[in-house]
């Protein structure tokens, strides 16, 4: 299936018990990630607390290019350079704040800006060692 990425989407690793559990709708993406159907920061942080769970913004931009004009192969490149990125930090969502066209010496490339989301029911970000924890729970669900 084939997305339209753009400024605002949401994407969410793989938790369907979360997804279950916050009303959340995923459509999978690529490997582990999913797009939430029809929401955007606001509405993902309403739907979040009127669950009883918070949703975190961090402030860093991750940023990652990829050659090509905009377009969903190009992107999607650029989108897996970030998930590798967030990853390592075990967040497990991200909003994409930024799609732009370039080009260095006549070739295209396209450079997609995200910033890092966390989801939890506690109202404290949990320390990296215990978001750590989570994720490799659930890779043990999912094997």
């Amino acid at each position: 299936m084939t997305f339209n990425i753009r400024i605002g989407t949401i994407l969410m690793q793989d938790r369907p018990l979360m997804s279950q559990r916050l009303g959340l709708q995923p459509d999978s993406y690529s490997g582990r990630w999913s797009v939430i159907r029809a929401l955007n920061g606001f509405s993902l942080d309403r739907k979040v607390r009127a669950a009883g769970w918070n949703s975190f913004f961090m402030a860093g931009t991750i940023t990652a290019s990829a050659f090509g004009s905009i377009k969903e192969g190009s992107v999607r490149t650029a989108l897996q350079r970030i998930f590798s990125k967030v990853r390592a930090e075990d967040f497990n969502c991200l909003e994409v704040t930024g799609i732009v066209a370039r080009r260095f010496l006549g070739v295209p490339y396209v450079t997609v800006s995200a910033h890092s989301r966390h989801l939890q029911q506690g109202s404290f970000l949990d320390n990296p060692r215990a978001r750590k924890a989570g994720q490799t729970a659930v890779d043990w669900v999912r094997a």
